[in-house]
């Protein structure tokens, strides 16, 4: 791994470290160490690495801005590739817009809308970046990615970049092929409405108010823990079996909204596990619905 490291520094591609705690990378605050924890200063840079990390031929996984992620105590063996500030650009055409991958979809949401264009105003407060979002096909308010998103620049496993079309992305709810393929992210093109400035203003506001006013941002959190099992929610199945408010250790099922867990201070993620089989034998018991986590787990197991 030290030779690794010593390859991407010495060709300057960016910030590498070595076993960074992935605490100080993730929402929850919550996270072991990676072997090795680079952030490409661009694209170019990112393909360049790949090489050498292909060559090394150890193990590697992307994040975003480390919401939605639930990092083992133990770590992550291998490579971890964030996509940061370096893979942030924004270029406009005509209604087009290409995205970085590591470009904050909160930021782009208000810079945008206070230019007057419509179509990210269903992802005010969501605290990612837009490769995360296009992975996860992030979606709130009755949209989500796949309703903007024309196409994505894909750096594949093999180390190829490639542009998947929105067909070819195989979008569902909170899903995309990306989640079976392993591939990241770097560029996302979308396509907004232009429409009235204080009318979209005024939806981003709403959308962000409430989520504000519903959700626990106050403490650390990974947002939404489990995928609604429709036509049921989530939060609503688990405030109804009696587990608002239940901790375990550091993590705790919020008071606020139940398909939440919080970091209250000193979490480790064996406890937010705990919480996770808890709410997932309780939801079986009690509705005889399996439910299945939104919130990817990922990491060295203990």
């Amino acid at each position: 791994m030290t030779t690794l490291a010593e390859q991407l520094r010495g060709e300057n591609l960016g910030k590498v470290l070595e076993n960074e705690p992935l605490k100080h990378h993730t929402t929850l605050k919550i996270g072991g160490p990676a072997d090795l924890f680079f952030e490409p200063n661009s694209t170019n840079s990112l393909k360049k690495a790949m090489n050498y990390i292909k060559d090394s031929g150890v193990p590697f996984r992307a994040i975003g801005r480390g919401s939605n992620l639930l990092v083992s105590d133990e770590g992550i063996e291998g490579v971890v590739i964030k996509l940061g500030d370096g893979l942030d650009g924004l270029e406009r055409n005509g209604d087009e817009f290409t995205v970085g991958g590591g470009y904050s979809i909160v930021k782009l949401a208000t810079v945008l809308s206070r230019e007057g264009y419509s179509g990210l105003e269903f992802s005010a407060g969501i605290p990612g970046s837009v490769g995360g979002a296009v992975f996860m096909n992030a979606g709130a308010h009755g949209s989500d990615m796949s309703k903007i998103l024309k196409k994505a620049l894909v750096l594949l496993p093999d180390g190829d970049l490639k542009w998947y079309t929105n067909e070819e992305m195989k979008f569902s709810y909170r899903t995309s092929i990306l989640q079976k393929t392993g591939g990241i992210c770097v560029e996302a093109v979308l396509v907004l409405e232009k429409g009235d400035r204080e009318t979209i203003m005024a939806e981003l506001k709403k959308n962000k108010d409430y989520r504000r006013n519903t959700q626990p941002w106050n403490y650390p959190c990974c947002g939404s823990v489990f995928r609604n099992p429709l036509p049921n929610y989530a939060g609503q199945l688990i405030e109804s079996s009696g587990l608002k408010g239940t901790s375990v250790g550091g993590a705790q099922i919020s008071d606020m909204h139940a398909n939440f867990i919080v970091n209250t201070g000193d979490a480790k993620a064996v406890d937010v596990l705990g919480l996770i089989s808890l709410i997932k034998k309780k939801i079986k018991e009690l509705h005889n619905i399996d439910i299945e986590t939104e919130v990817e787990i990922i990491g060295r197991k203990s």
